[in-house]
């Protein structure tokens, strides 16, 4: 010990434990040696000597003399003199031959390349993995050819795996046994190997018929839980009865394709053929799921394989299927949809784990990825309903195609939500039904990666990809996935790889395109047959077993045949994906709730709101005090501005115990710095006082947030969210009005439609900042244009005006409400009638911005107390209203160019020849109201007008409904037709301005 106690003295501090002396060692020797004794390398000899010290046996006997030299007494320290040493000491030949020194070094040199390879098979052993069934394409085979591009390959050398074998590691290695690191667990109970078998195992692990990608996570408990279920000796094999458990699903999955193939062979279907597997694969997670504490899952899917999984996982009635293949009258109003595009939900009862577990599959349209988004949504919603804070109890399933997955942006937006607090559903899990082309396109001209699941990596989420034949590594990965999901809260991708035995539909013909991949499709069995061969000769089942699981489920498939024969209606009802259980029959379908509030909830909510926190508890932002006086003063004249009519609406709702969720890029200040309910400490990081969370002792939940910088995600989560319940109001806030351009899938395929297809209600609002002011093309419209054309309403056909009902029925029966706000108070109701409706119906709203603090734009407060409405339009009460004969002109409008009129006429002191009618509501029309007016100013002449050019804007769609009412031509005043919606440049803008207002006061 004499030698340590010297080294301690030069390197060690104080306190430095005896357990680091061969790692200090390192420090000491010559500067050669240095490369391999220290760091890591040192902290493995130290454990290696711990071991031999106590028990010789344990260590290969090479090992003996240089531990011996270590601690034998003959070791000098001058033999780890390195050149930075003294020169004092006398120079004494090393005691150990020059030989012994060699051996060693490489030794420990093999040791260490023992390591790196089995480092570089747990990071890139997947490239060499066997998961496609085709053996068409494997990873590693992708990064050879991206290297040498001109390199013809007829096998894939390990070289891209690991460098080490071959080089460091040769065959005279082979038979050398090697102690195994802590950072694997391909030993189990054993804690060294040969090499021979350390790369058997490893070869099984990563380059079997599982690819496995996790070492790029971050958190190290997440890259052992992986090595520990995947590298496990034995962690893949099956009990008996989880075997025949596979057969039987694979039976059905594959027989119901056989089935539908037969009784419908000219029906488009996008079946599951070559991808059945599937079905194992989600079984497997709904079992595990319930043993695990789930009580509800929520799933997405693209439409291959969707009948098949609506009935074996979902358990829809084969009935139903089966009929949907018919032409049948519809029960219910309505387009309906295609039956590969439907959902459904069920409380299914698991045999395995004796519990019930709800499953709802979302219902899709073609445009595959945008419902990614949304049933994220759902999921958080019904987390928040069941007060599921960790995601314990809900969870969300994302099922996706190979090339969207790789090729749409929506898949990133939601991937980048999971780890967002206020859009987490605390993990997902996402498989991709890998069918190695996208239509007619191969992934070679689809993707830039050798995998279709590469985004993923960036959410720091494991990748599992695995071979759709092999039925027992399908249901292993699933059974890895959901525990993974469910201990960590975290996504996890499994990429099922197999193939389309038909082509993208049964109509297609796949040799046109892919000729040499369908010669190797038509030779390959189905997967219960590869299945079946393999537990037949492990004497797990007979023949006559397979044979009877076969002809039962083929004697079910005819029962429910012959009884679809009989259902002679189609209801779209049974197939609701999210229903809303009791509200329909708890409210009146005449009545619509009151929207105005009592005296004591206005001036309670509005001083509120007024109110900044203590300023030794919190230092606010001194504009914040600015504006809180200015709040004060109006409430104190009894007046309220934009911001006061939104806090009314929100804290009265609120207060009546509804959730309200409000997110967007900048919700919580609000873009144009008007709303302010979340106050941020200025001298305190992260510190915020949320205004309105602090109205009442008991009041539902206020989720305001600020959300990431995108439109498509963003907006299909709320869309998701808002199908939930009907007790909560949903709101996104466009930044601007024109940054919803690029969430238009959502729009088009779930907003505008979802009812009429899908029987699915939604009470979402969307705030669209419009206003054409200076601010340039993309800062000016939210094109009320693209709204008010996809109306479901027939400009020919004028409703019945005597019927006073009128109101209400035109909005049961638009598909979504189009408005465009002049007032606080007509926001406050507005907004209040979305929950009072004893319906929902999305409502697209035109928000102002130069009217969030101009003087046009406020109300009394008497316009938000109990008897008070809605106001579909504003009449005219000014002095031309006193004198409706000698009116000259009547102009109708919608929105901030009521403010330019109003102006106008004042400084041409034409208030009493001009009159002004706001239109608030353009769609459901307010037709009744619009011909009161019109009547009540016999000899004025008619126009509309809007700030928006000629071929924009609501023209487009008012003018043949006012021209159909009143039986003559309107005028139309408004900028000229343009390619942009406005112009960037201010003298342009000016010309433009000068020139509407001129025609606003034409005669």
């Amino acid at each position: 010990m004499a030698l340590f106690r010297t080294i301690r003295k030069l390197t060690l501090p104080v306190h430095t434990s005896n357990s680091t002396h061969l790692m200090l060692l390192g420090r000491v020797v010559s500067s050669k040696a240095e490369t391999f004794l220290s760091g890591t390398n040192a902290n493995y000899l130290e454990a290696q000597y711990l071991n031999w010290s106590k028990s010789r046996g344990s260590v290969d006997p090479s090992w003996d003399r240089f531990y011996e030299s270590v601690s034998g007494p003959t070791l000098k320290i001058e033999e780890f003199e390195d050149e930075f040493s003294p020169k004092t000491i006398g120079q004494n030949k090393t005691s150990r031959s020059e030989k012994d020194d060699k051996e060693a070094k490489e030794r420990i040199k093999l040791h260490l390349a023992v390591q790196n390879l089995i480092r570089s098979y747990q990071a890139r052993g997947h490239l060499l993995a066997k998961t496609d069934p085709l053996n068409l394409s494997i990873g590693a085979g992708w990064l050879l050819k991206t290297q040498k591009p001109t390199m013809e390959i007829k096998g894939v050398d390990s070289v891209v795996v690991a460098r080490e074998i071959g080089t460091i590691l040769r065959e005279e290695h082979m038979d050398t046994v090697f102690e195994l690191p802590e950072r694997t667990c391909i030993g189990g109970n054993e804690t060294a190997l040969t090499l021979r078998e350390i790369i058997r195992r490893l070869e099984i692990v990563y380059c079997g018929p599982i690819g496995v990608e996790y070492m790029h996570l971050f958190d190290i408990d997440c890259l052992q839980f992986m090595r520990e279920k995947m590298e496990t000796p034995g962690c893949l094999q099956r009990t008996v009865e989880e075997k025949k458990l596979i057969m039987r699903r694979l039976t059905k999955a594959v027989y119901l394709e056989k089935y539908f193939a037969t009784k419908w062979p000219a029906e488009k279907r996008f079946g599951l053929e070559g991808g059945e597997s599937m079905i194992v694969m989600l079984e497997e997670i709904v079992d595990s799921s319930t043993q695990l504490g789930v009580e509800s899952i929520v799933m997405a899917m693209q439409h291959r394989g969707r009948l098949n999984m609506l009935v074996n996982v979902c358990r829809k009635q084969l009935t139903d299927i089966f009929a949907q293949f018919k032409p049948m009258e519809p029960k219910e109003p309505g387009s309906g949809d295609i039956k590969y595009h439907l959902g459904t939900f069920i409380h299914r009862f698991i045999r395995k784990t004796n519990k019930y577990l709800k499953v709802s599959m979302s219902c899709n349209p073609s445009h595959l990825e945008v419902v990614s988004p949304v049933v994220v949504g759902k999921a958080r919603a019904e987390q928040h309903w069941k007060g599921d804070n960790q995601g314990d109890k809900v969870m969300a399933i994302i099922m996706h195609g190979d090339a969207a997955f790789s090729g749409q942006g929506v898949v990133y937006e939601t991937l980048q939500l999971g780890n967002l607090p206020n859009f987490t559903t605390h993990g997902s899990i996402h498989i991709v039904c890998n069918n190695q082309i996208g239509y007619t396109t191969d992934p070679r001209f689809a993707r830039s990666s050798p995998y279709c699941s590469d985004v993923a990596k960036c959410m720091d989420a494991p990748v599992l990809h695995v071979n759709g034949d092999d039925a027992e590594a399908v249901a292993h990965v699933a059974k890895v996935a959901i525990e993974f999901r469910c201990k960590f809260k975290k996504d996890v991708v499994l990429d099922l790889v197999c193939y389309r035995r038909f082509g993208h539909s049964e109509e297609d013909e796949p040799m046109f395109t892919q000729p040499f991949m369908y010669k190797k499709i038509r030779s390959m069995e189905t997967v219960d047959k590869i299945y079946a061969k393999k537990i037949l000769a492990e004497g797990v089942v007979t023949q006559a077993d397979i044979n009877r699981w076969e002809k039962e489920y083929n004697d079910t498939l005819n029962k429910h045949f012959e009884l679809a024969k009989k259902v002679t209606k189609l209801s779209i009802m049974d197939w609701i994906d999210t229903p809303w259980t009791g509200f329909f029959e708890s409210c009146d379908p005449k009545k619509v709730k009151e929207t105005g509030i009592c005296e004591t909830s206005l001036s309670t909510i509005a001083h509120h709101f007024c109110k900044a926190p203590e300023p030794w508890a919190f230092e606010v932002h001194k504009g914040i005090h600015k504006i809180l006086e200015k709040r004060a003063k109006m409430v104190k004249e009894g007046v309220a501005d934009w911001a006061m009519g939104e806090a009314l609406a929100y804290g009265s709702l609120l207060r009546d115990k509804v959730h309200i969720r409000l997110t967007g890029e900048d919700v919580e200040r609000g873009t144009m710095a008007h709303r302010h309910h979340v106050y941020h400490h200025q001298g305190v990081d992260g510190a915020t006082h949320r205004v309105l969370d602090t109205l009442y002792a008991d009041q539902s939940l206020y989720s305001l947030h600020n959300s990431s910088l995108c439109e498509f995600g963003i907006l299909g989560f709320e869309v998701g969210y808002s199908y939930s319940s009907p007790n909560l109001l949903t709101i996104w806030e466009a930044q601007y009005g024109d940054f919803a351009d690029t969430a238009q899938p959502v729009f088009d395929t779930f907003i505008v439609n979802g009812e009429s297809k899908w029987v699915c209600q939604s009470g979402l609002v969307v705030q669209l900042p419009h206003g054409i002011d200076g601010a340039g093309p993309e800062h000016s419209s939210a094109r009320p244009e693209r709204y008010l054309q996809q109306a479901d309403d027939d400009e020919d056909v004028i409703p019945d005006l005597d019927d006073k009902n009128m109101p209400l029925n035109q909005l049961r029966a638009a598909n979504w409400i189009v408005c465009n706000l002049t007032t606080p108070a007509n926001y406050f109701h507005m907004i209040r009638r979305q929950i009072a409706l004893p319906f929902r119906k999305p409502l697209i709203l035109m928000t102002p911005k130069v009217g969030l603090k101009h003087p046009y734009y406020t109300s009394p407060f008497k316009d938000f107390l109990l008897g008070t409405q809605f106001q579909r339009v504003i009449r005219e009460t000014g002095p031309a209203s006193k004198d409706p004969k000698n009116v000259k002109k009547l102009i109708f409008c919608s929105g901030k160019v009521a403010i330019i009129i109003d102006e106008l006429r004042k400084e041409k002191k034409l208030q009493d020849k001009i009159a002004l009618c706001r239109i608030e509501q353009l769609y459901p029309f307010p037709y009744d109201l619009i011909l009161k007016e019109f009547c009540f100013y016999p000899s004025a002449k008619v126009a509309f007008c809007q700030e928006e050019h000629k071929n924009q804007g609501p023209w487009t769609f008012v003018r043949n409904r006012l021209e159909n009412l009143f039986g003559k031509k309107v005028e139309c005043i408004s900028r000229p037709p343009s390619a942009a919606s406005a112009t960037g440049i201010k003298w342009i803008h000016a010309k433009e301005l000068k020139e509407l207002k001129e025609k606003i006061i034409a005669m």
